[in-house]
């Protein structure tokens, strides 16, 4: 929902909306017993009433960027349910199904699971993928490319490449971080990231850097060439934007995060990638 102010009036939620390319301007009764959760995005307001009524009946609200690409905030939500949550802790507590875990993760990434339990050894290989298909799309959209470089404390010290690559990134991050709240699983428990706060958000992410990241950032940069009187951050945020909706993104991850810690699949890493 953008462009609008969900309210509540005489008991129905309604969101009255100037309208966007997905949605005519009117006034909109909102079924939210029947709806998991509602993305408030730029320009909308939402009332306290609102968010009482979706409180009280699980219905979840997220504070987003366009399409998802930005994640501000969200009110617990779902089914009074903490199966997931519970299967996650158990599995990053136990060292052997945590590498289970990691393992099944690079094997969604790679195509297959592979023989090697050295979590170094298939960091290695998933890099060297990621390198193969930097130059393939450097080819594709005519742009140069000199590897992969980023500066934490100063992203956009870089070239166009990088700097799309920062913004698009930032975009899968937001997405997992919506998905990850989606399941009410524990963003800090990731099973191949650890330091981080958001670890396992950037687990999640991780699984969509080849198909939606990268292409991406390659295709805002080739945008950004033609009209350059745009931000590169906007096209990248677009290109993003794109991806996510086309290739149902947010869905597609909370359909993974839930199968990860499915007690028939959590411990087979042998199990075939979906």
């Amino acid at each position: 929902m953008r462009r609008g102010n969900l309210t509540v009036e005489d008991g129905t939620l309604r969101f009255r909306t100037a309208g966007s390319e997905d949605l005519a301007s009117g006034d909109y009764g909102v079924p939210f017993q029947t709806v998991s959760i509602i993305f408030l995005e730029p320009g909308s307001t939402v009332s306290h009433d609102a968010m009482r009524l979706l409180a009280r009946h699980g219905t979840g609200l997220v504070a987003t960027g366009e399409e998802g690409v930005r994640f501000y905030a969200s009110m617990p939500f779902g089914q009074d349910d903490s199966a997931l949550a519970r299967e996650q802790v158990r599995a990053w507590s136990d060292k052997e199904q945590r590498l289970h875990i990691a393992r099944r993760m690079y094997g969604w990434r790679l195509g297959e699971v592979l023989p090697s339990a050295d979590l170094n050894v298939l960091r290695g290989i998933e890099g060297a993928r990621v390198k193969t298909l930097y130059r393939s799309l450097a080819r594709q959209f005519g742009i140069n490319w000199a590897g992969r470089r980023y500066d934490r404390n100063d992203p956009e010290a870089t070239n166009l490449v990088n700097q799309a690559l920062n913004h698009a990134s930032a975009a899968i991050r937001a997405a997992a971080m919506i998905a990850v709240a989606a399941t009410s699983t524990i963003p800090q428990l990731g099973f191949i990231h650890e330091d981080s706060s958001s670890a396992f958000c950037l687990d999640i992410a991780d699984l969509y850097r080849e198909s939606v990241c990268v292409p991406a950032a390659f295709r805002a940069v080739k945008q950004f060439e033609k009209i350059p009187n745009e931000p590169l951050e906007r096209h990248a945020r677009r290109s993003a934007a794109r991806a996510l909706r086309d290739d149902q993104v947010i869905p597609s991850m909370i359909d993974r995060i839930k199968s990860l810690f499915d007690g028939k699949t959590a411990m087979n890493p042998q199990m075939a990638p979906t």
